[in-house]
């Protein structure tokens, strides 16, 4: 029997999917957390969650406002400081996967949080790279995570702020000591991955009731579709339950009540 689920609660269960029990995960606020919150409530309780601030193997109850947020460091194994969190957990290859969430991602899977227009007269400034540049370099591999329309899928983003294969497809080739960068991107119409030889993103799932056409319709640029195109599994009844009901201790804790 099919269930009842929104496109976002669609992308958020897939997203979560894509962790594995006993990944080492460096999370990005919003959807990553969502995300990666849910693979550790249901497929992947052992799945290490790490947050910029410092927090290390965290379980929060509710989702985080922020990497600030209280919850974070009260329910981490520990708590680092920043400097070591980047220099021996991320630096020293210890971070299994890299969650990250974006403005703007174009065909090469470069992210832009730094502003949308030109660079000197900006049309709206965004709030920056944070860690994310450093966490794409340096994470085995990045997952990525948003919503699919022309304003977020452009075919060259504004300001390259974190790498994903340059605006050649070329960025990583010949560079030491760097990760594999992004390997698939997740949103609510569909999942894509980088061609092995070009880069290029490459849409490899549909999610149910989604057409090549609306795909289509929601990216900046020419998208190509795998030669043999899956479809995404949908959520099943436990995965909405659990994320539905972690929504809804955040909504009442972040309210005050």
């Amino acid at each position: 029997m099919s269930l009842d689920y929104t496109s976002s609660e669609m992308m958020t269960v897939t997203a979560a999917r894509a962790l594995e029990n006993g990944m080492t995960c460096f999370v990005g606020i919003g959807l990553p957390s969502e995300a990666a919150n849910l693979a550790r409530l249901t497929h992947a309780p052992d799945v290490v969650l790490i947050y910029e601030s410092g927090t290390l193997q965290t379980k929060p109850e509710v989702l985080p406002l922020s990497i600030g947020d209280g919850e974070l460091c009260e329910s981490a194994l520990t708590t680092v400081s920043v400097p070591e969190m980047f220099r021996y957990w991320l630096q020293g290859g210890h971070v299994s996967v890299g969650f990250l969430g974006t403005a703007q991602i174009d065909r090469y899977a470069n992210l832009n949080t730094t502003l949308i227009g030109d660079y000197h007269d900006p049309k709206v400034r965004l709030p920056g790279g944070g860690g994310a540049p450093e966490i794409a370099t340096n994470a085995h591999e990045v997952f990525i995570t948003l919503k699919h329309s022309k304003r977020t899928f452009v075919k060259d983003v504004d300001f390259v702020t974190t790498l994903g294969f340059g605006r050649d497809g070329k960025g990583r080739d010949g560079v030491p000591n760097i990760g594999r960068g992004p390997t698939r991107v997740i949103t609510d119409l569909c999942v894509l991955k980088p061609d092995p030889e070009t880069k290029e993103l490459t849409v490899v799932s549909l999610h149910p009731g989604v057409t090549r056409e609306d795909v289509i319709e929601a990216t900046g640029w020419e998208i190509r579709f795998a030669d043999e195109l899956e479809s995404t599994p949908e959520p099943s009844a436990h995965e909405l339950e659990i994320l539905r009901e972690l929504k809804q201790r955040t909504d009442r804790k972040h309210s005050g009540q």
